[in-house]
């Protein structure tokens, strides 16, 4: 018994001694390898090690960043684009639809030539119907640029609801021309015709609330083709001061010194009759007769829009807005000062005069 004892112990010592032996010569083994290697071999990894961790690292940072397509354009900047282009597609197409439904309805219109009693029923809104429209194109500088032209004795044709009465320099002063002459500034009367009396109405309303105290200023509902002359009645005073010598106050009494007409020559029935009766009774020497219109324009394809629609404008607005402005100059025999065209050649400006007599040219000529 003792003896197995003995035995078994001595069995488990050995067994110690021999693990102990392989764990030493182990770890002799693993101390000399590292001896044996460089520090830097120690510390980094070799380079085929290092490339891989690099092309694993550009890979992942691709596929993390947002596709591109080929052309360099990001998917929801085409997506953007294609929205875009069907809305325009869509809106184009709708005013489309209803220019050609509008050029079927105007076309089947019969409508006179003489649409001026429009302005009758559309007199209350006229302003606001046209408000948006002349902001847009910048009519009111150009309306103010052309009345401001205008002095002595005035007659504006076709006022309308006054849109021009803003821009008058009532009160005649002493000032100077664009060449520096002397001459006479600002309106010594003012006359306003209209065919409609209820525009008529309207423009007097309006000037009784901005000129209150400009007192020789007259409305009257009439005919531009055959508006006479008959201005303002002064005072006594202003009766008795003397004009010039022999009939030069008769001879003034005959004639107005300016005649303004705006936006007017689109409603007439026959304008080139107007335009000429305006030249009779505008003073022949220094008379001026301005006029800012709408009509035909420079292009072919913006006047075939015009005249496609032209029937429908006329009856609901009482306007020819596709007449050719400048014909009706030429055909009405006046002199041409000025002229000017803006927004495609739609909107003309027109300085004009009695055309003088050939005589009168040759002395100006001489002298």
């Amino acid at each position: 018994m003792n003896s197995s004892r003995v035995f078994h112990a001595t069995v488990r010592r050995q067994c110690r001694l021999f693990f102990a032996r392989g764990i030493k010569s182990k770890t002799r083994r693993t101390a000399q390898t590292i001896s044996r290697t460089s520090p830097s071999q120690r510390q980094t990894p070799s380079r085929s090690e290092l490339e891989k961790f690099q092309e694993r690292l550009r890979a992942e940072s691709e596929a993390a960043a947002p596709k591109k397509t080929s052309h360099g354009i990001p998917p929801r900047a085409l997506t953007f684009l294609g929205i875009t282009a069907l809305v325009i597609s869509t809106y184009t197409g709708y005013l489309y639809a209803s220019y050609t439904r509008e050029v079927s309805k105007a076309q089947s219109l019969d409508v006179p030539t003489d649409v001026s009693d429009r302005y009758n029923a559309t007199a209350r809104t006229f302003d606001a119907e046209v408000e948006l429209s002349e902001k847009a194109m910048r009519m009111g500088p150009k309306r103010a640029d052309l009345v401001r032209m205008a002095r002595g004795d005035v007659l504006e044709v076709s006022c309308g609801t006054g849109r021009n009465l803003e821009y008058y320099e009532l009160g005649e002063r002493r000032g100077v021309d664009a060449e520096g002459k002397s001459t006479v500034r600002g309106c010594r009367s003012l006359t306003l015709v209209d065919l409609s009396p209820q525009m008529v109405a309207i423009a007097e309303e309006k000037f009784r609330q901005l000129r209150p105290d400009f007192t020789r200023v007259q409305f009257r509902a009439q005919d531009a083709a055959t508006v006479t002359v008959e201005k303002p009645v002064f005072s006594a005073s202003a009766t008795t001061t003397p004009r010039g010598a022999g009939d030069s106050a008769v001879h003034q009494d005959r004639y107005y010194d300016t005649i303004v007409q705006t936006m007017g020559l689109c409603s007439m029935p026959d304008p080139v009759a107007t335009l000429r009766h305006l030249g009779a009774i505008t003073e022949p020497a220094r008379g001026r007769i301005l006029l800012l219109e709408h009509g035909r324009s420079h292009y072919d394809w913006l006047n075939r829009i015009l005249d496609n629609l032209a029937p429908s404008h006329a009856d609901r607005h009482g306007c020819w807005w596709n007449r050719d402005i400048g014909a009706i100059v030429r055909e009405s025999g006046l002199e041409v000062v000025e002229e000017k065209r803006w927004h495609f050649g739609t909107t003309w400006k027109y300085v004009l005069r009695p055309r003088q007599p050939a005589a009168t040219n040759a002395k100006e000529v001489k002298s």
